[in-house]
Protein backbone atom coordinates (compact mmCIF):
# COMPACT_ATOMS: atom_id res chain seq x y z
CA UNK A 1 0.00 0.00 0.00
CA UNK A 2 1.19 3.59 -0.46
CA UNK A 3 3.00 5.37 2.49
CA UNK A 4 0.06 8.18 1.47
CA UNK A 5 -2.15 6.07 2.90
CA UNK A 6 -1.64 6.92 5.87
CA UNK A 7 -3.11 9.63 8.06
CA UNK A 8 -1.76 12.22 10.33
CA UNK A 9 -3.29 11.97 13.81
CA UNK A 10 -6.55 13.91 14.50
CA UNK A 11 -7.99 13.87 10.70
CA UNK A 12 -11.43 14.73 10.69
CA UNK A 13 -14.00 12.62 9.13
CA UNK A 14 -15.84 14.81 7.05
CA UNK A 15 -16.25 15.25 3.41
CA UNK A 16 -13.29 15.01 1.87
CA UNK A 17 -11.40 17.49 -0.08
CA UNK A 18 -10.08 14.72 -2.41
CA UNK A 19 -12.32 11.82 -3.24
CA UNK A 20 -10.29 9.46 -5.76
CA UNK A 21 -11.48 5.94 -6.87
CA UNK A 22 -9.90 4.05 -10.25
CA UNK A 23 -11.04 0.72 -12.28
CA UNK A 24 -11.00 -1.58 -9.18
CA UNK A 25 -13.31 1.11 -6.97
CA UNK A 26 -9.86 1.56 -5.27
CA UNK A 27 -10.33 5.02 -3.16
CA UNK A 28 -8.53 7.77 -1.64
CA UNK A 29 -9.84 9.94 0.22
CA UNK A 30 -7.94 12.94 1.80
CA UNK A 31 -8.84 15.98 3.88
CA UNK A 32 -7.45 19.08 3.70
CA UNK A 33 -5.52 18.43 6.45
CA UNK A 34 -4.67 15.29 5.15
CA UNK A 35 -3.46 16.82 1.97
CA UNK A 36 -1.76 19.68 4.32
CA UNK A 37 0.21 16.73 5.60
CA UNK A 38 1.55 15.05 2.41
CA UNK A 39 2.38 18.50 0.50
CA UNK A 40 4.38 19.34 3.44
CA UNK A 41 6.40 16.07 3.33
CA UNK A 42 6.68 16.76 -0.54
CA UNK A 43 7.58 20.29 -0.50
CA UNK A 44 10.60 19.44 1.51
CA UNK A 45 11.39 16.48 -1.47
CA UNK A 46 11.22 19.40 -3.92
CA UNK A 47 13.51 21.93 -1.55
CA UNK A 48 15.83 20.00 -0.62
CA UNK A 49 16.40 16.23 -2.06
CA UNK A 50 16.03 18.07 -5.54
CA UNK A 51 17.44 21.66 -4.27
CA UNK A 52 14.92 23.45 -6.04
CA UNK A 53 14.97 27.51 -4.98
CA UNK A 54 11.57 29.43 -5.24
CA UNK A 55 11.79 30.52 -9.07
CA UNK A 56 12.69 26.90 -10.50
CA UNK A 57 10.55 25.36 -12.69
CA UNK A 58 8.87 21.69 -12.21
CA UNK A 59 7.27 19.82 -15.29
CA UNK A 60 5.02 17.63 -14.19
CA UNK A 61 3.18 14.74 -16.54
CA UNK A 62 1.06 12.62 -14.01
CA UNK A 63 -2.07 10.95 -15.02
CA UNK A 64 -4.85 11.16 -12.65
CA UNK A 65 -3.47 9.52 -9.96
CA UNK A 66 -3.38 11.81 -5.77
CA UNK A 67 0.07 12.85 -5.95
CA UNK A 68 -0.57 14.79 -9.17
CA UNK A 69 -2.87 17.04 -6.90
CA UNK A 70 0.12 16.71 -3.94
CA UNK A 71 2.60 18.15 -6.71
CA UNK A 72 0.34 21.14 -7.25
CA UNK A 73 0.20 21.83 -3.63
CA UNK A 74 3.79 21.32 -2.78
CA UNK A 75 4.92 23.33 -5.74
CA UNK A 76 2.81 26.56 -4.36
CA UNK A 77 4.80 26.01 -0.65
CA UNK A 78 8.18 26.01 -2.25
CA UNK A 79 7.08 28.90 -4.96
CA UNK A 80 8.39 26.54 -7.76
CA UNK A 81 6.57 27.10 -11.06
CA UNK A 82 4.90 24.27 -12.10
CA UNK A 83 4.30 23.14 -15.61
CA UNK A 84 1.22 20.81 -16.32
CA UNK A 85 2.16 18.37 -19.16
CA UNK A 86 -0.56 15.69 -20.41
CA UNK A 87 0.63 11.82 -21.17
CA UNK A 88 -0.10 11.76 -24.34
CA UNK A 89 2.77 14.04 -25.28
CA UNK A 90 4.85 12.73 -27.95
CA UNK A 91 9.05 12.74 -27.23
CA UNK A 92 9.20 15.86 -29.87
CA UNK A 93 7.02 17.68 -27.51
CA UNK A 94 8.43 16.49 -24.24
CA UNK A 95 11.91 17.66 -25.54
CA UNK A 96 10.14 21.33 -27.31
CA UNK A 97 9.13 22.02 -23.25
CA UNK A 98 11.79 21.33 -21.27
CA UNK A 99 14.17 23.10 -23.72
CA UNK A 100 12.08 26.63 -23.97
CA UNK A 101 10.63 26.50 -20.28
CA UNK A 102 14.68 25.47 -18.79
CA UNK A 103 12.68 23.13 -16.32
CA UNK A 104 14.82 21.67 -13.50
CA UNK A 105 13.11 19.05 -12.29
CA UNK A 106 10.75 16.58 -13.81
CA UNK A 107 7.83 14.18 -12.23
CA UNK A 108 6.40 11.42 -13.95
CA UNK A 109 5.44 7.41 -13.62
CA UNK A 110 6.76 4.68 -15.93
CA UNK A 111 4.61 5.29 -18.97
CA UNK A 112 6.10 8.61 -19.86
CA UNK A 113 9.97 8.20 -18.13
CA UNK A 114 11.47 6.35 -21.26
CA UNK A 115 10.32 9.81 -23.41
CA UNK A 116 12.35 11.70 -20.60
CA UNK A 117 14.96 9.85 -20.48
CA UNK A 118 15.40 9.69 -24.31
CA UNK A 119 15.23 13.60 -24.61
CA UNK A 120 16.74 14.46 -21.08
CA UNK A 121 20.67 14.78 -22.36
CA UNK A 122 19.43 17.78 -24.59
CA UNK A 123 17.95 19.47 -21.62
CA UNK A 124 21.02 21.30 -19.72
CA UNK A 125 18.79 22.51 -17.30
CA UNK A 126 17.12 19.77 -16.29
CA UNK A 127 18.95 18.26 -12.89
CA UNK A 128 16.52 16.22 -11.12
CA UNK A 129 13.88 13.36 -11.99
CA UNK A 130 11.17 12.08 -9.77
CA UNK A 131 9.56 8.53 -10.22
CA UNK A 132 6.25 7.71 -9.19
CA UNK A 133 6.77 3.74 -9.46
CA UNK A 134 6.72 0.60 -7.49
CA UNK A 135 10.09 -0.38 -9.58
CA UNK A 136 13.14 1.87 -9.44
CA UNK A 137 14.55 3.52 -12.72
CA UNK A 138 18.08 4.29 -13.08
CA UNK A 139 18.45 7.95 -12.57
CA UNK A 140 15.24 8.81 -11.24
CA UNK A 141 14.55 9.33 -7.25
CA UNK A 142 11.55 7.33 -5.76
CA UNK A 143 8.63 9.82 -5.12
CA UNK A 144 6.72 7.96 -2.55
CA UNK A 145 10.07 6.96 -0.77
CA UNK A 146 11.30 10.51 -0.49
CA UNK A 147 8.24 11.50 0.71
CA UNK A 148 7.58 8.58 3.50
CA UNK A 149 11.43 10.11 4.56
CA UNK A 150 10.70 13.46 4.03
CA UNK A 151 9.44 15.75 7.29
CA UNK A 152 6.09 16.58 7.40
CA UNK A 153 7.26 20.34 8.49
CA UNK A 154 7.14 22.86 6.33
CA UNK A 155 7.01 26.40 6.40
CA UNK A 156 5.51 27.77 3.07
CA UNK A 157 8.17 30.56 0.92
CA UNK A 158 6.43 34.00 0.70
CA UNK A 159 5.39 35.39 -2.96
CA UNK A 160 3.89 38.08 -4.11
CA UNK A 161 0.79 38.86 -6.42
CA UNK A 162 3.13 39.13 -9.55
CA UNK A 163 5.57 35.61 -9.10
CA UNK A 164 4.87 33.46 -11.35
CA UNK A 165 2.95 30.44 -10.24
CA UNK A 166 2.26 28.14 -13.37
CA UNK A 167 2.98 27.73 -16.94
CA UNK A 168 0.22 26.56 -19.74
CA UNK A 169 1.46 25.07 -22.87
CA UNK A 170 -1.58 26.62 -25.49
CA UNK A 171 -3.17 23.60 -26.68
CA UNK A 172 -2.05 24.21 -30.52
CA UNK A 173 -5.50 24.81 -32.20
CA UNK A 174 -4.26 27.87 -34.30
CA UNK A 175 -0.31 27.24 -34.42
CA UNK A 176 2.69 26.27 -32.23
CA UNK A 177 2.26 26.07 -27.91
CA UNK A 178 3.07 29.61 -26.52
CA UNK A 179 3.96 29.15 -22.92
CA UNK A 180 1.44 30.87 -21.28
CA UNK A 181 2.58 32.74 -17.80
CA UNK A 182 0.34 32.61 -14.68
CA UNK A 183 0.90 34.17 -11.49
CA UNK A 184 -0.11 33.50 -7.85
CA UNK A 185 -3.16 36.55 -8.35
CA UNK A 186 -4.07 35.82 -11.68
CA UNK A 187 -4.85 32.43 -11.41
CA UNK A 188 -3.83 31.76 -7.48
CA UNK A 189 -6.79 34.27 -6.63
CA UNK A 190 -8.58 34.85 -10.20
CA UNK A 191 -9.93 31.52 -10.33
CA UNK A 192 -12.10 31.96 -7.20
CA UNK A 193 -14.16 33.53 -10.16
CA UNK A 194 -15.27 30.34 -11.14
CA UNK A 195 -15.89 28.69 -8.36
CA UNK A 196 -18.30 31.31 -7.41
CA UNK A 197 -20.09 31.50 -10.78
CA UNK A 198 -20.37 27.57 -10.65
CA UNK A 199 -21.49 28.50 -6.76
CA UNK A 200 -19.95 25.55 -4.98
CA UNK A 201 -20.03 25.11 -1.42
CA UNK A 202 -18.33 23.26 1.02
CA UNK A 203 -21.05 20.47 0.56
CA UNK A 204 -20.42 20.56 -3.43
CA UNK A 205 -18.87 17.49 -4.89
CA UNK A 206 -17.27 18.20 -8.30
CA UNK A 207 -16.44 15.75 -10.60
CA UNK A 208 -14.39 17.01 -14.04
CA UNK A 209 -13.17 14.99 -16.50
CA UNK A 210 -10.14 17.01 -18.32
CA UNK A 211 -6.60 15.56 -18.76
CA UNK A 212 -3.97 16.78 -16.29
CA UNK A 213 -2.23 18.58 -18.37
CA UNK A 214 -4.65 21.09 -19.71
CA UNK A 215 -5.27 24.78 -17.32
CA UNK A 216 -9.22 23.24 -17.04
CA UNK A 217 -7.78 20.80 -14.64
CA UNK A 218 -6.68 23.49 -12.50
CA UNK A 219 -9.57 25.70 -13.18
CA UNK A 220 -11.86 22.97 -11.51
CA UNK A 221 -10.10 20.16 -10.09
CA UNK A 222 -7.66 22.73 -7.78
CA UNK A 223 -8.76 26.05 -7.68
CA UNK A 224 -12.36 26.59 -8.28
CA UNK A 225 -12.83 23.56 -5.94
CA UNK A 226 -11.23 24.35 -2.89
CA UNK A 227 -11.10 27.37 -2.79
CA UNK A 228 -14.89 27.02 -1.99
CA UNK A 229 -14.45 24.34 0.43
CA UNK A 230 -15.44 21.95 -2.44
CA UNK A 231 -14.91 18.47 -2.76
CA UNK A 232 -13.09 17.31 -5.79
CA UNK A 233 -14.16 14.00 -7.34
CA UNK A 234 -11.53 11.98 -9.08
CA UNK A 235 -11.57 9.40 -11.30
CA UNK A 236 -7.84 7.47 -13.14
CA UNK A 237 -10.03 6.81 -16.27
CA UNK A 238 -7.00 6.42 -18.43
CA UNK A 239 -9.56 7.12 -21.37
CA UNK A 240 -12.45 8.68 -21.73
CA UNK A 241 -15.04 6.07 -21.50
CA UNK A 242 -19.02 6.37 -21.64
CA UNK A 243 -19.56 3.25 -19.44
CA UNK A 244 -17.48 4.33 -16.48
CA UNK A 245 -18.74 7.79 -16.62
CA UNK A 246 -21.96 6.82 -16.95
CA UNK A 247 -21.63 4.01 -13.87
CA UNK A 248 -19.25 6.56 -11.82
CA UNK A 249 -22.53 9.69 -11.89
CA UNK A 250 -24.70 6.31 -10.68
CA UNK A 251 -22.50 5.53 -8.22
CA UNK A 252 -21.42 8.06 -6.14
CA UNK A 253 -22.57 11.81 -5.24
CA UNK A 254 -21.73 13.78 -8.04
CA UNK A 255 -23.01 17.10 -7.85
CA UNK A 256 -21.85 18.85 -10.14
CA UNK A 257 -20.02 17.57 -13.40
CA UNK A 258 -18.14 18.77 -16.19
CA UNK A 259 -16.98 17.46 -18.79
CA UNK A 260 -15.43 18.96 -22.64
CA UNK A 261 -18.65 18.98 -25.67
CA UNK A 262 -17.13 16.09 -27.42
CA UNK A 263 -17.56 13.94 -24.47
CA UNK A 264 -21.40 15.09 -24.14
CA UNK A 265 -21.48 14.45 -27.55
CA UNK A 266 -20.14 10.65 -27.18
CA UNK A 267 -22.67 10.30 -23.69
CA UNK A 268 -26.34 11.00 -25.45
CA UNK A 269 -25.46 7.86 -27.98
CA UNK A 270 -25.98 5.57 -24.97
CA UNK A 271 -28.89 3.82 -24.06
CA UNK A 272 -30.90 6.51 -22.48
CA UNK A 273 -32.33 3.81 -19.49
CA UNK A 274 -28.24 3.98 -18.33
CA UNK A 275 -29.07 7.64 -17.42
CA UNK A 276 -30.11 7.74 -13.52
CA UNK A 277 -28.08 10.15 -11.55
CA UNK A 278 -29.58 10.51 -8.55
CA UNK A 279 -27.45 13.02 -6.69
CA UNK A 280 -26.50 15.15 -9.76
CA UNK A 281 -27.04 18.92 -10.23
CA UNK A 282 -25.27 20.89 -12.23
CA UNK A 283 -23.95 20.22 -15.51
CA UNK A 284 -21.33 21.93 -17.09
CA UNK A 285 -18.90 22.34 -20.25
CA UNK A 286 -16.00 24.32 -21.68
CA UNK A 287 -13.14 24.04 -23.70
CA UNK A 288 -15.03 24.32 -27.18
CA UNK A 289 -18.56 25.91 -28.15
CA UNK A 290 -21.56 22.50 -27.45
CA UNK A 291 -23.87 22.25 -30.26
CA UNK A 292 -27.44 23.30 -29.05
CA UNK A 293 -28.05 19.73 -30.59
CA UNK A 294 -26.29 17.62 -28.10
CA UNK A 295 -27.97 20.32 -25.44
CA UNK A 296 -31.51 19.47 -26.10
CA UNK A 297 -30.28 15.34 -26.17
CA UNK A 298 -28.78 15.67 -22.53
CA UNK A 299 -31.44 17.41 -21.16
CA UNK A 300 -34.16 14.89 -22.74
CA UNK A 301 -32.16 12.42 -20.95
CA UNK A 302 -31.05 13.67 -17.36
CA UNK A 303 -33.57 16.66 -16.68
CA UNK A 304 -30.82 18.61 -16.49
CA UNK A 305 -29.19 21.71 -18.57
CA UNK A 306 -25.91 21.84 -19.69
CA UNK A 307 -24.28 25.17 -18.88
CA UNK A 308 -21.52 26.09 -20.51
CA UNK A 309 -19.01 28.63 -19.63
CA UNK A 310 -16.14 30.21 -21.86
CA UNK A 311 -12.64 31.27 -21.24
CA UNK A 312 -8.68 30.52 -22.06
CA UNK A 313 -5.54 29.50 -21.01
CA UNK A 314 -4.41 32.91 -20.95
CA UNK A 315 -7.84 33.77 -18.64
CA UNK A 316 -9.92 33.11 -15.77
CA UNK A 317 -13.90 32.27 -16.58
CA UNK A 318 -14.56 35.17 -19.39
CA UNK A 319 -18.09 34.38 -19.51
CA UNK A 320 -21.11 31.44 -19.11
CA UNK A 321 -24.65 30.05 -18.35
CA UNK A 322 -25.04 30.44 -14.78
CA UNK A 323 -27.65 29.20 -12.33
CA UNK A 324 -30.49 30.82 -12.57
CA UNK A 325 -29.74 32.28 -16.22
CA UNK A 326 -32.36 31.17 -18.54
CA UNK A 327 -30.45 29.11 -20.70
CA UNK A 328 -30.02 29.90 -24.77
CA UNK A 329 -28.65 27.26 -26.98
CA UNK A 330 -25.83 28.61 -29.09
CA UNK A 331 -25.10 31.09 -26.74
CA UNK A 332 -22.37 30.85 -23.94
CA UNK A 333 -23.89 33.09 -21.62
CA UNK A 334 -22.99 36.85 -20.15
CA UNK A 335 -19.99 38.21 -18.94
CA UNK A 336 -18.59 37.35 -15.92
CA UNK A 337 -17.57 39.22 -12.93
CA UNK A 338 -14.11 39.06 -13.69
CA UNK A 339 -13.92 41.19 -16.79
CA UNK A 340 -15.36 43.71 -18.59
CA UNK A 341 -16.29 42.58 -22.40
CA UNK A 342 -16.81 43.83 -25.17
CA UNK A 343 -17.10 42.93 -28.93
CA UNK A 344 -14.62 45.29 -30.84
CA UNK A 345 -13.52 45.59 -34.29
CA UNK A 346 -9.58 45.09 -35.61
CA UNK A 347 -8.47 48.39 -33.92
CA UNK A 348 -10.14 48.04 -30.43
CA UNK A 349 -12.99 50.28 -31.22
CA UNK A 350 -16.61 48.97 -29.44
CA UNK A 351 -19.01 47.48 -31.93
CA UNK A 352 -23.01 47.87 -31.42
CA UNK A 353 -25.13 45.12 -30.19
CA UNK A 354 -25.24 42.20 -32.91
CA UNK A 355 -22.68 43.35 -34.93
CA UNK A 356 -19.83 40.49 -35.43
CA UNK A 357 -16.40 41.37 -34.46
CA UNK A 358 -13.35 40.26 -32.36
CA UNK A 359 -14.29 39.63 -28.44
CA UNK A 360 -12.12 40.99 -26.18
CA UNK A 361 -11.30 42.11 -22.35
CA UNK A 362 -10.48 45.81 -21.36
CA UNK A 363 -7.65 46.29 -20.15
CA UNK A 364 -7.36 49.82 -19.49
CA UNK A 365 -7.17 51.89 -17.81
CA UNK A 366 -7.20 48.98 -15.57
CA UNK A 367 -5.80 45.27 -16.27
CA UNK A 368 -7.18 42.94 -14.84
CA UNK A 369 -5.32 41.29 -11.94
CA UNK A 370 -6.70 37.76 -13.55
CA UNK A 371 -5.36 38.08 -16.70
CA UNK A 372 -2.35 36.12 -17.47
CA UNK A 373 1.13 37.75 -17.49
CA UNK A 374 2.05 37.04 -20.99
CA UNK A 375 3.53 34.23 -23.52
CA UNK A 376 6.95 33.86 -22.18
CA UNK A 377 10.08 34.28 -24.68
CA UNK A 378 7.35 35.69 -27.04
CA UNK A 379 6.85 39.16 -26.62
CA UNK A 380 5.96 40.06 -30.40
CA UNK A 381 3.32 37.03 -29.40
CA UNK A 382 2.12 39.27 -26.45
CA UNK A 383 1.79 42.58 -28.30
CA UNK A 384 -0.14 40.78 -30.81
CA UNK A 385 -3.26 39.96 -28.20
CA UNK A 386 -3.44 43.97 -27.23
CA UNK A 387 -5.56 46.29 -29.25
CA UNK A 388 -5.95 49.83 -28.17
CA UNK A 389 -7.57 49.03 -25.14
CA UNK A 390 -8.50 45.32 -25.27
CA UNK A 391 -7.22 42.06 -24.70
CA UNK A 392 -8.42 40.17 -28.25
CA UNK A 393 -9.24 36.78 -27.35
CA UNK A 394 -8.68 35.34 -31.39
CA UNK A 395 -12.46 34.45 -30.97
CA UNK A 396 -15.34 35.86 -33.24
CA UNK A 397 -18.61 36.78 -32.05
CA UNK A 398 -21.71 39.04 -31.48
CA UNK A 399 -22.91 39.91 -27.90
CA UNK A 400 -26.98 40.23 -28.29
CA UNK A 401 -29.30 43.17 -27.06
CA UNK A 402 -29.52 41.24 -23.62
CA UNK A 403 -25.96 40.85 -23.15
CA UNK A 404 -25.99 37.13 -24.12
CA UNK A 405 -22.66 36.02 -26.40
CA UNK A 406 -22.96 33.63 -29.05
CA UNK A 407 -19.94 31.72 -30.65
CA UNK A 408 -18.97 32.28 -34.45
CA UNK A 409 -15.67 30.78 -34.89
CA UNK A 410 -11.66 31.46 -33.64
CA UNK A 411 -10.72 34.23 -36.13
CA UNK A 412 -8.37 32.14 -38.39
CA UNK A 413 -11.82 29.91 -39.07
CA UNK A 414 -13.91 32.39 -40.47
CA UNK A 415 -15.24 31.64 -43.93
CA UNK A 416 -15.25 34.29 -46.45
CA UNK A 417 -17.50 33.52 -49.26
CA UNK A 418 -19.04 35.55 -52.13
CA UNK A 419 -19.08 38.80 -49.78
CA UNK A 420 -20.22 36.23 -47.16
CA UNK A 421 -18.91 35.99 -43.19
CA UNK A 422 -19.39 32.41 -42.43
CA UNK A 423 -18.94 31.34 -38.73
CA UNK A 424 -17.75 27.13 -38.95
CA UNK A 425 -19.95 26.68 -35.39
CA UNK A 426 -23.08 27.33 -37.16
CA UNK A 427 -22.75 25.38 -39.82
CA UNK A 428 -21.71 22.49 -37.53
CA UNK A 429 -24.68 23.17 -35.46
CA UNK A 430 -26.78 22.20 -38.50
CA UNK A 431 -25.07 18.87 -39.59
CA UNK A 432 -24.85 17.31 -36.07
CA UNK A 433 -28.61 18.16 -35.72
CA UNK A 434 -29.30 15.18 -38.57
CA UNK A 435 -29.08 11.68 -37.67
CA UNK A 436 -26.23 10.64 -39.65
CA UNK A 437 -23.72 12.91 -38.40
CA UNK A 438 -21.63 12.02 -35.18
CA UNK A 439 -19.19 14.92 -35.56
CA UNK A 440 -18.25 17.53 -37.92
CA UNK A 441 -15.45 20.42 -38.90
CA UNK A 442 -16.15 22.61 -41.40
CA UNK A 443 -13.57 24.99 -42.81
CA UNK A 444 -12.76 26.65 -45.59
CA UNK A 445 -11.93 25.21 -49.02
CA UNK A 446 -10.15 27.93 -52.23
CA UNK A 447 -12.84 28.14 -55.29
CA UNK A 448 -11.84 30.03 -58.26
CA UNK A 449 -15.27 32.10 -58.50
CA UNK A 450 -16.15 32.60 -54.69
CA UNK A 451 -12.79 32.92 -53.05
CA UNK A 452 -13.56 30.34 -50.66
CA UNK A 453 -16.63 27.91 -50.15
CA UNK A 454 -17.79 25.88 -46.86
CA UNK A 455 -16.29 22.37 -46.73
CA UNK A 456 -17.43 19.96 -44.42
CA UNK A 457 -15.41 16.79 -42.88
CA UNK A 458 -18.25 14.39 -41.44
CA UNK A 459 -18.12 11.76 -39.60
CA UNK A 460 -20.95 9.10 -40.09
CA UNK A 461 -22.56 7.39 -37.21
CA UNK A 462 -22.49 3.54 -37.92
CA UNK A 463 -25.85 3.23 -39.52
CA UNK A 464 -24.97 5.43 -42.02
CA UNK A 465 -21.64 4.01 -43.27
CA UNK A 466 -23.15 2.01 -46.00
CA UNK A 467 -25.62 4.84 -47.51
CA UNK A 468 -24.63 6.05 -51.03
CA UNK A 469 -22.08 8.86 -50.43
CA UNK A 470 -23.35 10.82 -53.49
CA UNK A 471 -27.16 10.62 -52.04
CA UNK A 472 -25.83 11.35 -48.36
CA UNK A 473 -24.10 15.00 -49.25
CA UNK A 474 -27.13 15.65 -51.05
CA UNK A 475 -29.62 15.06 -48.05
CA UNK A 476 -27.35 16.80 -45.73
CA UNK A 477 -26.92 20.05 -47.91
CA UNK A 478 -30.33 19.83 -48.07
CA UNK A 479 -30.90 19.48 -44.74
CA UNK A 480 -28.39 22.75 -43.86
CA UNK A 481 -29.95 25.05 -46.07
CA UNK A 482 -33.54 23.68 -44.29
CA UNK A 483 -32.02 24.83 -40.67
CA UNK A 484 -29.63 28.04 -41.68
CA UNK A 485 -29.51 30.46 -44.03
CA UNK A 486 -28.92 29.21 -47.50
CA UNK A 487 -25.81 30.47 -48.56
CA UNK A 488 -24.15 28.69 -45.46
CA UNK A 489 -24.85 25.24 -46.69
CA UNK A 490 -21.50 22.93 -47.24
CA UNK A 491 -20.93 23.29 -50.94
CA UNK A 492 -18.26 20.21 -50.67
CA UNK A 493 -18.63 17.57 -48.21
CA UNK A 494 -16.00 14.60 -47.53
CA UNK A 495 -16.24 11.59 -45.02
CA UNK A 496 -13.93 11.05 -42.67
CA UNK A 497 -13.28 7.78 -39.86
CA UNK A 498 -12.19 10.54 -37.17
CA UNK A 499 -10.86 14.34 -36.95
CA UNK A 500 -7.42 15.94 -36.15
CA UNK A 501 -7.73 16.85 -32.68
CA UNK A 502 -5.27 18.42 -29.93
CA UNK A 503 -4.66 16.32 -27.16
CA UNK A 504 -6.85 18.09 -25.23
CA UNK A 505 -9.48 17.07 -27.57
CA UNK A 506 -9.90 20.35 -29.53
CA UNK A 507 -10.94 20.07 -32.94
CA UNK A 508 -7.53 21.25 -35.34
CA UNK A 509 -9.21 23.10 -37.79
CA UNK A 510 -6.15 24.22 -38.50
CA UNK A 511 -4.74 21.52 -39.75
CA UNK A 512 -7.94 20.77 -42.15
CA UNK A 513 -7.93 23.96 -43.44
CA UNK A 514 -4.26 23.73 -44.21
CA UNK A 515 -4.58 20.41 -46.23
CA UNK A 516 -6.95 21.34 -47.73
CA UNK A 517 -5.65 24.36 -49.46
CA UNK A 518 -2.37 23.00 -50.14
CA UNK A 519 -4.27 20.18 -52.04
CA UNK A 520 -6.58 22.64 -54.16
CA UNK A 521 -3.45 24.90 -54.86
Amino acid sequence: SRVLNRKPAGARSSLPALWWVDEQRTEIRWSFEELGFHSRRLANVLSEECRLAQGDRVFLILPRVPEWWLVNIACLRAGTVLIPGTSQLTPRDILHRLQVSEAKCVITDESTAHLLDAVGSQCPALTSKLLLSTRGRQGWGDLTALMGSASADHVCVDTSSDDHMTIFFTSGTTGSPKMTLHSHCSFGLGLTINGRCVYLTDSSVFWNTSDTGWAKTAWSSVFASWTQGACVFAHHMPRFNTSTVLQTLSRYPISTFCTAPTAYRMLVQEDPSRFQFPALEHCLCAGEPINPEVMSQWRRLTDLDIYEGYGQTETVLIAGTFKGMEVRPGSFGKVSPAYDVQVVDDEGRVLPRGTEGNLAIRVKPHRPFCLFLEYMGEPEKTAECFRGDFYLTGDRGVMDKDGYLWFIGRADDVILSAGYRIGPFEVENALIEHEAVAESAVVSSPDPIRGEVVKAFVVLTPEYKSMNQYELIRELQAHVKRVTAPYKYPRKIEFVDQLPKTVSGKIRRVELRKKEWDHQM
